[in-house]
């Protein structure tokens, strides 16, 4: 593998018949990459948690997955409404999402909980009114 591979999607917000097709493809791209199975899977799920997360509440943005010899990093970053308190948000079942979100089915209030849960380390820049940046890494040579 070169020095890193960068796998760029844009996100469209509000668009919940795309949403999970950055996640998709980045799973083929990681298998095309001869990566493990294990390590696949928890960048799909974390990057389908994050994607799914931009479009219903920060009206889309964009993913960048980072493939180097030793971690893969995954940095979502938009311009929504921010998060006012990430401690609250990291709780389990906490969402804002609207009823008509839920009724979709989405807005369980599990996407940041599980994308700590399936990445190594995990971090968000918040600001109110201005965005939201993630970084996520799965290491590789744990």
């Amino acid at each position: 593998m070169s020095d890193f591979i960068d796998f760029h999607f844009d996100v469209d917000g509000e668009n919940f018949v795309s949403a999970g097709q950055a996640s998709v493809q980045i799973k083929k791209n990681l298998r095309e990459l001869g990566l493990p199975p294990e390590i696949i899977r928890r960048i799909s799920i974390a990057m389908y948690e994050g994607e799914i997360n931009m479009v219903i509440h920060a009206n889309g943005g964009v993913a960048d997955v980072l493939v180097n010899e030793d971690k893969i990093e995954i940095v979502l970053e938009d311009k929504g409404p921010g998060i006012a308190d990430i401690d609250l948000a990291m709780q389990e079942g906490f969402s804002t999402a609207t009823d008509r979100v839920r009724a979709l089915g989405f807005g369980a209030g599990m996407g940041l909980p599980n994308m700590k849960r399936y990445t190594d380390e995990m971090k968000i820049e918040s600001t109110v009114g201005v965005g939201t940046k993630i970084t996520m890494c799965v290491y590789l040579n744990k």
